[in-house]
């Protein structure tokens, strides 16, 4: 892989991503306040590694300052399509610029690769619009974000839970539930796995939830979330600055008559807290789900995610999602399989979701 785009405005250069610039590159996501978590370098060897898929992390230079980054991943498959975004498997990733010249380069760059790998289409995953003015560039309404500031008093934190919702923490708390870490994912997969099972999704290989903690290491949280010895839920989190990210997360059957996962994230939001977190990352929900609806619950208020799309080979916006009615009767097969089959043919589906 050359590290060296010809291409260059002004004195802006465009090269490619290598392992010895990864400090660079998370210097600067570090140090710009559009940058997010899922801007980190690491993403490229958690994609890579975990499910093979080809990677072309680009950031723009000048005077050997970097001023730009856009991470991209080629995502292709005869069920799901063929499509290049930034970045599958994350929440956000689109480009992050500090300089004016080096925002046309990374989306020239995208464009120029996109026809090159004759890619169905190019998503870019944003929080606020990057192509607003262009009518090349479709969106559609599918997800929201939900965030929300913390302060370091639990108290302060309980009282502004809606009372419904906090009765519901309250529970999990009499009933004798605890919290505590596990540097392992296997009580966490557990956890994960028989979640995603009754909800009729493909599960994620557990492979893809230790390259991550190995990748991230401290910044990676595996919460665990237990009655005496009997294992109830789980929670993956994402430290950044000075925000937490709950990502990925499941409960036993147990979690339900427990309130487990109503514990679990007060369990979070109280641990984050005490380490100086002031933001509280519930991640991204599609609309009309459970899950948009439990987080609205905690007093949450959506904010639309700008997911961008350009067409290239394909004649219409993708409709990947599990709310897509051709995906019903999947689902409910899905849901009466035995777990160990679903854990074992799970990965191969969702490698191609992103």
């Amino acid at each position: 892989m050359s590290t060296m785009i010809d291409t260059a405005t002004a004195t802006t250069t465009l090269h490619l991503l290598q392992p010895k610039d990864y400090a660079r590159w998370d210097a600067f996501v570090a140090a710009t306040p559009d940058a997010t978590f899922f801007h980190r370098a690491g993403w490229q060897t958690i994609i890579e590694r975990t499910y093979g898929h080809k990677t072309w992390f680009y950031y723009a230079e000048q005077d050997g300052r970097i001023v730009g980054i856009l991470p991209l991943a080629q995502m292709k498959s005869r069920m799901f399509g063929h499509w290049l975004g930034s970045l599958p498997f994350c929440v956000l990733g689109g480009i992050v610029a500090t300089a004016d010249a080096a925002r046309p380069l990374l989306d020239n760059a995208a464009d120029q690769l996109a026809r090159q790998l004759g890619v169905g289409h190019l998503e870019m995953r944003n929080l606020v619009p990057a192509h607003a003015d262009d009518s090349k560039w479709l969106r559609k309404d599918l997800y929201v974000t939900f965030r929300k500031e913390i302060s370091g008093d639990d108290e302060e934190n309980m009282n502004a839970i809606p009372r419904k919702q906090r009765a519901m923490v309250r529970k999990g708390i009499k009933l004798g539930l605890t919290g505590e870490i596990d540097q392992g994912v296997d009580r966490f997969f557990a956890c994960y796995a028989s979640s995603v099972h009754r909800l009729g999704t493909p599960v994620f290989p557990k492979k893809y939830f230790f390259i991550i903690k190995e990748v991230f290491g401290d910044e990676c949280e595996i919460r665990i979330i237990v009655r005496e010895q009997q294992l109830i839920g789980a929670v993956m989190s994402f430290y950044f600055r000075d925000e937490v990210l709950p990502y990925y997360g499941g409960g036993m059957p147990a979690a339900r008559e427990t309130a487990g996962n109503d514990f679990m994230y007060w369990n979070l939001m109280q641990a984050a807290a005490a380490r100086g977190v002031r933001i509280f990352d519930f991640g991204r929900s599609k609309l009309g789900t459970g899950a948009f609806d439990f987080k609205k619950n905690w007093g949450f208020a959506p904010t639309p995610l700008e997911y961008e799309y350009r067409l290239y080979a394909a004649p219409e916006l993708p409709d990947n999602n599990p709310l897509n009615p051709k995906y019903q009767l999947f689902i409910k097969m899905w849901k009466k399989m035995p777990i160990g089959l679903a854990n074992f043919l799970g990965p191969f589906i969702v490698r191609n979701l992103g």
